[in-house]
This record gives C-alpha cells, sequence and structure tokens, in this order.
C-alpha cells in the first residue's frame, strides 16, 4: 500500500482533489488526485459509516467517484452529507471503459478518479433512490424473498411426496399447511412436518409484508 501524504497535508495542499473509492464489503480503497492529476494519497478504510465518515470528514471538499453496488447508496449520502461533490458510476460503463477483467481495488480506485478527473460522463453517473425510497423499496424485496422461498419449500414437498407415490392434495401456496399431510403415513408425516411448518409462517409473516405495502402506496404514493 502506497502512502504518499497525510489526511493534514491535503488539508494544507489541496485545493479540490478528486478521489476515486472502490467500495468493498468490509474494506474499502481510496485513490486521492491533485488538481494536476497525481496521485497524493492511496489508502484503505473500514466499509463502516463510522470510519468513512471520520475519514472523509477530514478532507477538504472533493469530486468523489465510486461504483454503484452494495454499499454505494448508503455511502453516497454520507459522502454528499459531508460536504462532497458525489459522482456514481455505472459499474457496467466502468467495466466496459477499462476493458479489464483483473481485480485490484487499488487498481479501481484510479480508474475511477481518472475517469472522474477527465470526464465524469465517461462514468455514465447515476442518481440514487432517497433513504426512504430506498426502504420502501426494500420492503417490496423482502417480501419478494419470502415469496421465493415459500413456493422453492412448496415446491420440495410436493416433489419429495411424489418420490414415495402420493400426492399433496391441490392447493394455492397460501393454504399449504401441516394439514395436507394427513393422508401421508405416519413416517413420511413426520419428516415433512417441520417443512409444513416453514410454510405456515411464511404464510402469515408474508401478508405483514402486504398489509404495509397498502399503507406506504396509500400515505405516499397515493396514484398507486
Amino acid at each position: 500500500m502506497k502512502k504518499i501524504s497525510t489526511v493534514q497535508v491535503l488539508g494544507n495542499e489541496i485545493l479540490k482533489p478528486t478521489i476515486g473509492v472502490d467500495l468493498g464489503d468490509r474494506w474499502s480503497f481510496y485513490c486521492v488526485l491533485d488538481e494536476a492529476g497525481k496521485i497524493i494519497l492511496e489508502q484503505k478504510v473500514a466499509t463502516t459509516p463510522e470510519a468513512m465518515k471520520q475519514t472523509f470528514a477530514k478532507i477538504p471538499r472533493s469530486l468523489i467517484a465510486l461504483e454503484t453496488g452494495t454499499h454505494s447508496p448508503w455511502a453516497s449520502r454520507l459522502l454528499t452529507e459531508l460536504g462532497h461533490e458525489v459522482l456514481v458510476a455505472h459499474a457496467q460503463k466502468v467495466e466496459l471503459i477499462t476493458k479489464s477483467n483483473r481485480k485490484d481495488d487499488r487498481h479501481d480506485a484510479r480508474t475511477l478518479a481518472r475517469l472522474a478527473r477527465i470526464d465524469p460522463e465517461l462514468l455514465g453517473p447515476v442518481r440514487h433512490r432517497s433513504a426512504q425510497a430506498q426502504i420502501h423499496l426494500t420492503v417490496i424485496r423482502a417480501r419478494a424473498e419470502l415469496v421465493s422461498a415459500r413456493t422453492a419449500l412448496v415446491n420440495a414437498a410436493r416433489g419429495l411426496v411424489k418420490s414415495y407415490g402420493q400426492r399433496l392434495p391441490k392447493c394455492g401456496t397460501q393454504q399449504v399447511n401441516r394439514e395436507l399431510a394427513v393422508g401421508l403415513n405416519t413416517e413420511l408425516r413426520e419428516v415433512l412436518e417441520p417443512l409444513l411448518k416453514e410454510i405456515e409462517s411464511l404464510n402469515e409473516r408474508i401478508p405483514e409484508y402486504d398489509e404495509r405495502m397498502e399503507k406506504i402506496a396509500q400515505e405516499v404514493y397515493p396514484e398507486v
């Protein structure tokens, strides 16, 4: 890891740095360029709000480029709140430009900084949803995950029973419960009971998300 300067020196010497941040799940690498495009600092920081705030609050207002990803929504909001100009680059655009399959965090941070300095439009910048819109979308996605899990469990239960030459009664996924196994032999019924119990639990949780979605739609998105 090459450390060329310190944050304190940055504060005294650099007017408007350009920074590329490669966001990792645990650690993120960042590269700071001066106005002439010279690398003056390369470091890593833990990918947590506390660590990011502590690091970037000490750096003067900069143009910061990072790629879309799991951590980019909260990270871009935090950096904007600290007074930085944040550019969220479309990950596929960066990949097409660099045409590199090599995954090197330090190299990626340098690339983001250099592209942002030359021409930000090359990065196909995107705008993240607000924090409120993101949580609303998360409700929808969480419900979708439960529905997907329920479908997989129902299909598994029916498939397991068929392997014994038997079938569970036909019904919608919302009606699947332990009562469907009443006609099976005792041993098979005991094996399937925990699985069917999980399906029952999902059938209780999914309507809770439905109610929450309906409330959000009525209060925030009346056009729905």
